[in-house]
């Protein structure tokens, strides 16, 4: 196909500037001609139908007189530089029409693929006028995009012709993890925990430091009553503590070629990712440090440990576009990393596929090294079509062999897990839309019963 014929077939597919017939034309032509054909069954001459056919047309083109000229329009996108994935979000677009002529539109924007695309969009314009066009998209993978021209019929009155013009309107938008869960907790922690049936549990006893004072009631520990503040007030007085702040809270992220495998709703990666920046908000509302390591072979980020909401900000604009490698995971060079560059003692938190990280002998040296001065947490997503077919009644000898297997698979992993557990590694399995919850409930238990 020659360039010249590439722009001619773009115009049909409105991704070129130009003008092309409407369906109105084409079926004013239709008819026209089907008379004109059948007129020539009684002797019409076929020089006249040709000469009838040429003056409609010709008088078609005096509609493109009474269309606004391409200078005339203008068309501003008002979108957010920064989406969420997998949330609806709005984008306006503001036709201005600056000609004596009323126009009907037609608009296709320019948004990358994968985005959600409700095109073409239709309105009208009156004459010296504005209109705002509103249309929700939604992005379903994470990265860095960039939104190119968006594309433009309009037509007259009469509507015969289309003119049809690319508007250059470049713009850039990140899309980020979906932050609900992270949001959701940062509201209210017991509600959040609440909702997936986790309660926050109390600290163990006589360990954390002085949070206030406050009236005792029933259920308080006695040996915790401030006797002097009770004489002074003439009533019973309790202290209150908290667990000690300014912990180390170290999570990583596993990108390796398991993390690739697509559940309900993305994959492990993006789980885990939304996961690990909701145990983030966590640990830095209550004052601990954080830093967040992403691998597969290599180190792909490394966020050195900090505190303050404001650190949230920095994780997440380092690892919002990490993508999965089609390479396995090292993790026995990531935990030696991990122990050259965390010297204080931290929880550990990796998310990771369970399945994979039984089979890595060469990280048991590291871990053993890492144990004495580090708690460990290792966090995966469950395999629910594994498990299924393990509860499932067989009810023919095809059935009961899958059965087998599975029994046989959760048999092996539960074997294994044991084995890291004697280590000191301790291992959790959670379903995909409880990661994130059962996460900070391991957290929060282990910082209130003192581990660390």
């Amino acid at each position: 196909m020659t360039r010249s014929s590439k722009n001619l077939w773009g115009r049909f597919l409105f991704r070129d500037k130009g003008i092309v017939p409407t369906s109105r034309l084409l079926l004013v032509f239709v008819i026209l001609s089907g008379i004109l054909v059948t007129a020539t069954f009684w002797d019409m001459p076929w020089s006249f139908v040709l000469l009838s056919n040429i003056l409609v047309l010709l008088f078609s083109l005096v509609d493109l007189i009474y269309s606004p000229h391409k200078k005339q329009l203008k068309v501003k996108r008002s979108c957010p530089a920064e989406m969420e994935r997998g949330i609806n979000y709005e984008v306006a677009l503001t036709i201005e029409n600056r000609s004596p002529y009323d126009v009907q539109f037609s608009i296709m924007d320019g948004l990358p693929q994968s985005f959600n695309r409700p095109f073409p969009l239709s309105g009208s314009a009156n004459k010296e006028t504005s209109e705002t066009l509103v249309y929700q998209t939604k992005a379903p993978v994470r990265g860095d995009y960039q939104v190119n021209s968006l594309y433009m019929r309009y037509r007259s009155t009469l509507g015969l012709w289309e003119k049809q013009m690319a508007i250059p309107l470049n713009e850039k938008i990140k899309v980020i993890p979906d932050m609900t869960q992270t949001k959701n907790f940062l509201e209210d922690a017991q509600r959040f925990l609440n909702y997936e049936g986790i309660k926050i549990r109390k600290y163990k006893s006589g360990v954390g430091e002085f949070s206030k004072i406050r009236s005792y009631v029933v259920g308080d520990d006695p040996r915790k009553i401030n006797w002097r503040q009770t004489a002074k007030l003439q009533e019973v007085m309790t202290n209150e503590y908290e667990p000690e702040h300014g912990k180390h809270i170290t999570i990583l992220i596993d990108c390796g070629r398991m993390m690739g495998a697509e559940l309900k709703s993305g994959n492990r990666l993006e789980k885990s990712i939304e996961a690990a920046l909701t145990v983030t908000a966590a640990a830095l509302q209550k004052g601990d440090y954080v830093a967040v390591l992403a691998f597969s072979k290599k180190v792909k980020v490394y966020i050195p440990p900090a505190k303050g909401m404001a650190h949230l900000q920095t994780i997440l604009q380092a690892i919002y576009n990490i993508e999965v490698d089609a390479a396995e995971s090292n993790y026995g060079e990531i935990l030696n990393y991990l122990q050259l560059v965390q010297k204080k003692r931290s929880l550990i938190l990796l998310f990771s596929d369970i399945q994979t990280f039984l089979h890595e002998e060469s990280a048991l040296v590291y871990l053993k090294r890492l144990r004495q001065r580090h708690l460990f947490l290792m966090i995966g997503i469950e395999d629910e079509m594994l498990v299924k077919r393990g509860r499932e009644t067989p009810v023919n000898a095809q059935q009961t062999m899958v059965k087998s297997i599975a029994q046989q698979q959760i048999l092996i992993k539960k074997e294994g897990k044991a084995k890291w557990e004697k280590q000191g590694l301790l291992m959790v399995e959670a379903r995909e839309e409880k990661l994130a919850t059962t996460a900070v409930s391991y957290y929060i238990d282990m910082i209130n019963r003192g581990l660390l």
